[in-house]
Order: structure tokens, then C-alpha cells, then sequence
């Protein structure tokens, strides 16, 4: 073999090498050039989605306040002047809970009145601004059941400041969900019974219907002032008789149509 032709062959080696094999820190895929290096990766926050091998992943949780009438009245409230109100935690403040288990669920720090509010949850694969309620529910992607866990005391000692209470709704793993079922095979949620027991015990208990705000006006009203992106996902609200639960205590939530949903404080 002359010169010429080692050297080619050579040079056709090198390359199967390099396309072939990865690099050092591209995991055997092509580089992505849109996206920054990192000192460090963030895990993704994702909800279970039933009947698939893909995670739903979350960008932002909204949540509704007071938008049933009777616990709008419980808080202090009057539901036939307030307009719709909203406030948010964090993406990480996701629980993931299996239907049919019971999940640990940590008491949190800080505090000496931990409460309950059931919830339904509205997940969204579409976004938008500015959407009248017609639009709104084709933004969504599926529904599940959800609890929105609240450090009352914090709550309401911000709030007799005049400051933000975050530090009362926005904490780890304030948000324990159910799977998403996909608007595809439950359709909207609009009516149903929603529940919550504690210890066996009936807290709460209302019809969906019930709701000040629908979830296509609340989906409608967040469009207002935010840019919607899928990802979103938006609690709708919880019924009256809110309340306590200590180390030990065991919640059942319900909706009809999705499965129950079980936490223990711990």
C-alpha cells in the first residue's frame, strides 16, 4: 500500500472514530448550541401522566384564592365583590402521590397550624395571552386531583403585616398531586363531587360547580396577566372548612372522575 493510500485510509478511520463516538460531556447526542453551559444541572420538576411512559413537566403552579363562596366567607371574605386573586409556588413544590398509596408527606418547619385544601388541578400543554374563557380550556392538557398545603400561621401573620406570604403556601412539597388524566379520556371537569377526609373523617365536602370562577374564566383571567405556556399548571380552588392536621394524621382527597388521592403527615 503506497503512501497516499495508508494516508487516506487513515483519515477515513479518524473520521468513523469521531462519528462514532461521543465527545467528553456530549453524551452521546449531538450538542445542543442553544442552550448555555452550566456550573451544574437543575433537576426538572414532572407529574406522572396515566396510561404513558412520558412526564408531564411543570413550569409554573398557579393557584386560585377563595373561589368558593363559602370559604371565601370562612377567610374573611365577601365572594360577591372580589375579583378573582392569584398566587404561585414553586415548580419543585411538587409531590408526585400513586393512586392507591398512602405517601409520607413531611410536616414542615416554622410552623404550629398546618392546613388542608383540596383541590382540582388544570394542567396546560398550550399557551397564550389575552384569552377569552371559550379559548381557555383548549389550552389544557389533563386534570388531576391536588392538595394545596398552607402554614396557616405564617399566612396570616404575613398578611397582618401588609407582606407577602409566600413563606405560608410556597415551601417544599406544599403541592401534592395525583397523575394527570388527559382531557382526551375524561373530557373537562365542569361538576362533581370533591372531598376531604381526615382520619376517616368528612372536612370538606362540595360540587365542583360550586366554583366562583370556572377553570376556562380562571384560565381566561391568568391570560390577562401573565403569558400562559404549557408546562402551567393552575389549581382551582378549594371548598370551605379548611383546617389542621398534626404528625400522624392520614388525608383522603376526592374528585369524581379521578382517583383518590392519600397523604400522612410525618
Amino acid at each position: 500500500m503506497d503512501r497516499r493510500s495508508m494516508l487516506n485510509t487513515s483519515l477515513a478511520a479518524a473520521t468513523g472514530a469521531v462519528a462514532g463516538c461521543a465527545l467528553p460531556g456530549q453524551a452521546g447526542q449531538a450538542a445542543d448550541s442553544s442552550r448555555p453551559a452550566t456550573p451544574f444541572e437543575v433537576p426538572a420538576s414532572t407529574i406522572a401522566i396515566v396510561g404513558s411512559t412520558q412526564r408531564f413537566p411543570v413550569r409554573r403552579i398557579y393557584c386560585i384564592g377563595r373561589n368558593y363562596a363559602a370559604h371565601a366567607r370562612e377567610m374573611g371574605s365577601d365572594p360577591t365583590r372580589e375579583p378573582p386573586f392569584f398566587f404561585q409556588k414553586p415548580a419543585d413544590a411538587v409531590q408526585n402521590v400513586a393512586p392507591g398509596t398512602v405517601a409520607d408527606h413531611p410536616y414542615p418547619t416554622l410552623t404550629k397550624n398546618y392546613h388542608y385544601e383540596i383541590e382540582l388541578v388544570a394542567a396546560l400543554d398550550k399557551g397564550g395571552r389575552n384569552l377569552t374563557p371559550e379559548q381557555a380550556l383548549g389550552l389544557v392538557y389533563g386534570y388531576t386531583i391536588g392538595l394545596d398545603m398552607t402554614r396557616r400561621d405564617l399566612q396570616r401573620g404575613m398578611g397582618d403585616q401588609k407582606k407577602p406570604w409566600e413563606i405560608g403556601k410556597s415551601f417544599d412539597m406544599s403541592a401534592p398531586m395525583g397523575p394527570l388524566h388527559r382531557v382526551a379520556d375524561t373530557g373537562h371537569f365542569k361538576e362533581g363531587a370533591i372531598w376531604l377526609k381526615v382520619n376517616g373523617q368528612l372536612k370538606q365536602s362540595a360540587d365542583l360547580k360550586d366554583m366562583i370562577w370556572s377553570v376556562a374564566e380562571q384560565i381566561s383571567q391568568l391570560s390577562q396577566a401573565f403569558e400562559l405556556k404549557p408546562g402551567d399548571i393552575v389549581y382551582s380552588g378549594t371548598p370551605e372548612n379548611v383546617g389542621p392536621v398534626v404528625r400522624g394524621d392520614v388525608i383522603e382527597g376526592h374528585i369524581d372522575g379521578l382517583p383518590n388521592l392519600g397523604i400522612r403527615i410525618v
